[in-house]
């Protein structure tokens, strides 16, 4: 290797310290066509019917959406709903099979993935292991020609923001999981990008990381302003980070919206199902009055608040474990005759340290699954209260 290879990629020669020729290529791409564009505000990032198939499989259908300028936007879903398929089309990843991707109505959709100018956050972090952190951090700065004044100055910005001053002589592996994801975040914000987009980048995490990883996005995007595009299975981290939540399942868009209207008002029973409603029961369907719906079935009978219109006789409601009220059952025959009221026993009850979590059986063998700050013993009796505006009501699916 020569010297000036060595001095521009590294301390040490090893089989890392050679740039692959497709990353120089791609930023230098990006250097010449976006380093008068770096500083640009934008109004909106518009996705219009971005669809991907691969062979006769569609990954990705038809995805609309919108995206302000500042605006932190959570893909989530199970595992192939499309999250990441989405995620790559907008980085440049991925060619779209149909539709288009505008930024203030300048389409990108068909430019390479370094003149789109997005910076991404992967999942396992793709750090080069030869190279310090401050090197890391810099080197898409150095490929675009920035001035090594103007490199120091960004990457100390960077570094102070991520919080990783004092790791910036460090190689990538003397640090922790958690500080390679904040190298990783640094190293995309860097470069001023008008996107951040990342991919579940905290699923390679403990769960204390998790949590304190999930804190320090948040704090970063609150300080820069920055538009970021989050994709995770996760549905805490989709709620406590972004401003709105695309729900995605089999390439299909469920629902897309706030945090507290995806979690309290589910607009399909397959949303409800994904965001914890763990209570999911088919009964006969009574009447309907304005919003509430009447049902009963298996032993009880339940008022709740109609999502959709409902003309069969069957509907399925739907009760997240939280909105359940236990209490020991005195065994008083009005309750099993009373609306949102169950009696039941308990079959396994787990501790979860602040509440315990409770499978409760009916005598007609419907599992209601509750959450409690009460101590409850496995066998215990006990009476379980919903309520009617904690039931949702939908059509069989």
């Amino acid at each position: 290797m020569k010297k000036s290879e060595q001095r521009n990629y590294g301390e040490r020669p090893s089989i890392f310290s050679v740039v692959p020729a497709e990353l120089t290529n791609a930023i230098e791409g990006q250097k010449k066509s976006f380093a008068a564009q770096r500083h640009q505000a934008f109004r909106e990032l518009r996705l219009q019917r971005v669809t991907r198939s691969f062979g006769n499989t569609i990954a990705l259908n038809g995805l609309d959406l919108t995206i302000r300028s500042g605006e932190f936007i959570a893909l989530l879903g199970p595992s192939g709903c499309g999250k990441s398929t989405a995620l790559n089309c907008l980085a440049g990843l991925l060619p779209l099979t149909e539709g288009s991707i505008s930024l203030d109505q300048q389409r990108i959709d068909q430019l390479p993935p370094e003149r789109r100018g997005f910076g991404m956050v992967f999942q396992n972090y793709a750090l080069f292991p030869h190279m310090t952190v401050r090197r890391n951090v810099g080197f898409g700065l150095l490929m675009r020609g920035i001035p090594r004044k103007e490199i120091r100055r960004r990457v100390d910005a960077a570094l102070e923001l991520v919080q990783l001053q004092a790791h910036a002589h460090k190689l990538p592996g003397r640090l922790s999981g958690g500080q390679q994801q904040r190298v990783a975040i640094a190293r995309a914000i860097v470069i001023e990008p008008p996107v951040i987009l990342m991919d579940e980048p905290l699923s390679n995490l403990d769960a204390k990381l998790r949590l304190e990883m999930r804190a320090e996005i948040k704090r970063i995007h609150r300080d820069l302003q920055r538009t970021t595009i989050y994709v995770t299975h996760d549905q805490d981290e989709a709620l406590s980070l972004a401003d709105r939540i695309v729900v995605l399942n089999d390439g299909r868009t469920l629902q897309i919206g706030s945090p507290e209207e995806i979690y309290a008002k589910p607009v399909s029973l397959q949303v409800a199902r994904f965001m914890g409603y763990r209570n999911i029961f088919e009964l006969t369907l009574e009447r309907v009055e304005g919003d509430r719906a009447f049902l009963e079935g298996s032993g009880i009978q339940m008022e709740g608040v109609a999502q959709e219109g409902l003309s069969s006789r069957r509907a399925v409601i739907a009760v997240r474990p939280d909105d359940i009220v236990v209490d020991a059952s005195a065994n008083n025959v009005m309750d099993a005759a009373t609306r949102n009221v169950i009696l039941g026993q308990a079959e396994i009850v787990e501790y979860g340290g602040r509440d315990y979590l409770v499978d409760v059986s009916t005598e007609s063998g419907l599992l209601f699954h509750a959450r409690t700050p009460r101590r409850v013993a496995a066998g215990e009796r006990l009476r379980l209260t919903i309520p009617t505006e904690r039931v949702l009501v939908f059509s069989p699916e």
